[in-house]
């Protein structure tokens, strides 16, 4: 069947339709690296990596494009308070980034550009963009693109050019023709890193990097582009303006936005302070309960952040880990069940739903329901269809969203045998009824994220998570 995404452009759910039979290429607006990312940076990203993995899953050949913007305002003002070149500023939040990619399993783009590699081509897009009467040189040096000069200006983000005025966003001082107008290369300023083009020595505006690496990875016209829906205007309506007057051709043919985290009706933001980093969701709640968080409301759609709903997602992802290690504890070595009707029925509800406008919340049901159905048919003695049940979660829905991947074990085996020992010793303790040693061993253990089972067939321990309960 078809895959139907929203076209924020058109405001309508869209067949996918791509340029070249079953290539997707995708644009994905990555971060500005001047400090750690938090969870609402996280959004877009799992978001968009789970979305590449379906279409993959669906036979999809996908080039996918995530920059770096590593030269701004506020990777200046980091490099000076440290005393350093802004180079190493971006540098370490790169090295950062990945780190807490990898956390999240977010896997690598194709292409992971940054801006300051791509400072010729820009200053040959501004150069044509002014010989094409879009762009106009200001008398310190800056290059402004006329906003008026573009009739279409305003048809992703459904503003007018007549509603709109000089706010928060828009820049505004004297050098401009019109206060709407915005920077396509900015003259330098004392201190600020810089490079040399035909009107100043200057550095690029914040909007050009995005439309001049796009196309020269993607190509003149790419089938999507993605980011955050507080980048549709005035990020991503610039971009458009500025590469459809640059080659009269149309940029992108679909455009995906996700929406806000808030806490409390404000957007997660770093200049408001209400920011969560992602390594300290990831440290207190586990990946997946991350990931379930993020994914457990339409992209689409705003999530409210709070420590109750992150708990939440915790323990239900904790549900699901421990199913999984009661299965493998069975069944280290699961082999590939055969795809019988039952399968073909669930993975195809599963499609179903991420065909529908990526909607994964109702095919993040379906993993529970899933899990639930394991846990029964373990009680039941059924290993053939547990079997089934276990595959889908962990090779397949799971593979696709990111999600329990390769199965649920959490500790390596040099840990195993630690806590095994560990609780010989405090099985001794509890046969020489010092049950005061013994609690102390299970309370250090529970501390440290184990729990202790004194069951009928011996002590047995669980591992969720790297914090306590």
């Amino acid at each position: 069947m078809a895959i139907y995404i929203t076209n924020t452009e058109t405001g309508k759910k869209e067949e996918l339709k791509t340029i070249t039979p079953g290539v997707v290429k995708m644009y994905v607006c990555g971060p500005t690296v001047y400090n750690y990312i938090h969870i609402g940076n996280a959004r877009p990203a799992v978001v968009f990596d789970a979305f590449r993995r379906f279409l993959e899953y669906r036979g999809y050949k996908v080039v996918m494009v995530q920059n770096f913007t590593d030269i701004d305002d506020k990777i200046i003002n980091e490099a000076n308070e440290w005393g350093v070149d802004f180079k190493d500023v971006a540098d370490t939040f790169i090295v950062e980034y990945w780190k807490d990619a990898q956390s999240l399993g977010i896997r690598a783009a194709n292409f992971h550009p940054r801006t300051t590699d791509y400072v010729s081509e820009i200053v040959e897009a501004v150069d044509k963009l002014i010989s094409k009467g879009y762009a106009y040189v200001a008398d310190n040096g800056d290059v402004y693109f006329s906003v008026r000069s573009f009739e279409k200006y305003g048809t992703l983000s459904g503003r007018k050019i007549e509603d709109l005025v000089a706010g928060a966003r828009v820049e505004v001082n004297d050098l401009k023709k019109d206060p709407l107008d915005f920077a396509l290369w900015k003259a330098v300023k004392p201190g600020e890193p810089n490079w040399n083009s035909p009107w100043s020595i200057g550095r690029p505006g914040w909007h050009i990097e995005c439309s001049v690496m796009s196309q020269k990875l993607l190509g003149d016209t790419f089938d999507i582009h993605a980011g955050g829906e507080d980048l549709i205007f005035p990020h991503h309506e610039d971009e458009k303006a500025q590469s459809e007057a640059l080659t009269g051709k149309p940029f992108a043919r679909y455009w995906m936005h996700n929406g806000m985290i808030v806490t409390r009706g404000d957007k997660m933001s770093k200049s408001i302070g209400n920011v969560f980093l992602v390594r300290e969701a990831v440290k207190r709640y586990g990946k997946d309960a991350v990931k379930l968080f993020l994914l457990s409301k339409h992209y689409r759609t705003p999530i409210e952040f709070s420590d109750e709903i992150l708990m939440e997602n915790k323990k239900a992802s904790l549900r699901i880990i421990k199913t999984l290690n009661r299965f493998e504890e069975k069944h280290p070595y699961p082999l590939v069940p055969k795809r019988d009707e039952y399968m073909k029925e669930v993975e195809s509800k599963f499609i179903e739903s991420l065909e529908d406008d990526f909607n994964t919340p109702k095919a993040i049901a379906l993993i529970f329901d899933l899990s639930k159905e394991l846990n029964k048919a373990m009680d039941d003695g059924n290993d053939k269809e547990a079997l089934k049940r276990y595959h889908l979660i962990t090779r397949v829905f799971g593979s696709v969203l990111g999600l329990f991947e390769g199965g649920a074990k959490i500790v390596d085996s040099n840990e195993e045998k630690v806590l095994d020992e560990i609780l010989k010793v405090r099985q001794e303790f509890r046969k020489e009824k010092n049950y005061q040693a013994a609690d102390k061993i299970r309370d250090a253990l529970k501390n440290a994220g184990i729990k202790i089972l004194d069951t009928p067939d011996g002590t047995k321990w669980e591992k969720f998570t790297e914090v306590n309960e």
